[in-house]
């Protein structure tokens, strides 16, 4: 349809057009109509071959089908003029100078259009080897000068390939992360259930016989088993955060609240591992739009892994407070910093930032990622930071209107 209107549109600006010349001549009704008859009838027969022609050439190169618009342009001016000029002129001397004159005309029309097919075909050829290039992952800017419509393709694909890249990268990165975490979940898995399995055996066979001993044994399995059990629950709150299922109930919660929860639960760990626990809250304190358990286990990982970096002696410091429109709680530890070229994989799964820890040193170095995770489904950000005694972890979220 859209073709059609332009079609016609094309037609009626012609027609008029046409008209026009023939009353500007200011000849004769009669002789004027016959005048634009010729005219159209030669016309139109020259447009037909060359749209017949055209049509035939659809598939050949963008050089030869300019070639055969600028050809069926000179034609149908030709085929007119000749007509018109045989019917209206009467000296044959007259008729031979428009002729020549139409000879030059079109053979300097057909030099510019041979020049013009040739330079779209230079730029097309330009653009099929830029396209190559990026194929093959080599990223080059157009050797030549390239028209509009051709220059925005070039970006398109430049743009397009870009974008590939990155995702490339960024599949490459969740393949060697998912292959970090199976070799951490393994090695977390094998080593307590190892240990599980002998203390076992040797209850049943009745080696371990003192009450003293069976009760260390027994106390050892409930703490190993709680601790795959919470291995379990953070694969499986991971799996929900990459599958985007997680169904959060938000609802209109102070931050004070959470973070002296979250005090209060990591008091007594803090306490035994000599770091003192700190809180600053600003009054009043934010509000923010959360689900109160998704939240909680998020400032809850935070300090977790704080006190467990921040040697004894150390300081961890929790503040919370407002940053324009936003709720903005920050952790401070005093594990004396992150190495540079690990800053960027805190949030990494199952990264511990030494591949010599144990996994009673790091825990399932899961929580971190969770962390990150849960804040972005609260349509937030988190990020980490080098102070001068260790780090700090940021959390930004919207704040409750």
């Amino acid at each position: 349809m859209r073709r059609a209107s332009g079609y016609l549109a094309v037609l009626a600006v012609g027609g008029v057009l046409t008209v026009a010349a023939a009353l500007f001549l200011g000849a004769p009704l009669r002789d004027a109509a016959e005048l634009l008859a010729m005219a159209v009838i030669g016309s139109a027969v020259a447009a037909g071959l060359g749209i017949a022609v055209g049509r035939a050439l659809r598939t050949r190169t963008l050089a030869v089908q300019v070639a055969v618009a600028a050809a069926t342009a000179i034609g149908a001016a030709l085929a007119g003029a000749v007509l018109a000029a045989q019917a209206m002129f009467v000296s044959t001397h007259d008729l031979r100078a428009l002729l020549v004159v139409l000879a030059a005309s079109g053979t300097a029309a057909g030099v510019a259009a041979l020049g013009l097919a040739r330079h779209l075909g230079r730029a097309a050829g330009e653009l099929r080897s830029l396209s190559e290039h990026l194929a093959s992952g080599e990223v080059r800017e157009p050797s030549g000068d390239l028209p509009a419509e051709l220059a925005d393709v070039a970006d398109q694909l430049a743009a397009t390939w870009a974008d590939l890249e990155e995702a490339r990268c960024r599949e490459r990165a969740m393949d060697a992360s998912r292959r970090e975490l199976v070799a951490w979940v393994s090695h977390d898995l094998r080593t307590p259930l190892s240990g599980i399995r002998a203390m076992v055996e040797a209850l049943e066979d009745g080696v371990v016989a003192d009450p003293e001993t069976v009760a260390r044994y027994h106390a050892t399995i409930r703490h190993e088993t709680e601790r795959l059990t919470q291995l379990v629950d953070d694969l499986f709150e991971l799996s929900r955060i990459q599958a985007g299922a997680l169904d959060l109930d938000l609802q209109r919660v102070g931050l004070a609240d959470l973070v002296s929860d979250a005090i209060a639960a990591s008091g007594a760990v803090a306490d035994a591992r000599g770091v003192v626990l700190e809180g600053e809250l600003t009054d009043p304190a934010p509000e923010v739009a959360a689900s109160v358990p998704d939240l909680a286990r998020v400032i809850h990982n935070l300090l977790d892994n704080a006190i467990r970096n921040t040697p004894r002696g150390g300081q961890v410091r929790v503040e919370a407070g407002t940053d324009g429109d936003h709720a903005v709680l920050s952790v401070r530890d005093g594990c004396g910093g992150i190495p540079t070229h690990e800053i960027d994989r805190v949030f990494d799964l199952a990264f511990r930032g030494d591949a010599a820890r144990t996994p009673g040193d790091g825990g399932g170095g899961f929580g971190l990622a969770i962390a990150r995770g849960l804040v972005e489904a609260h349509q937030g950000a988190i990020d980490v930071a080098n102070t001068d005694v260790g780090c700090r972890f940021t959390i930004r979220l919207p704040l409750q209107g």
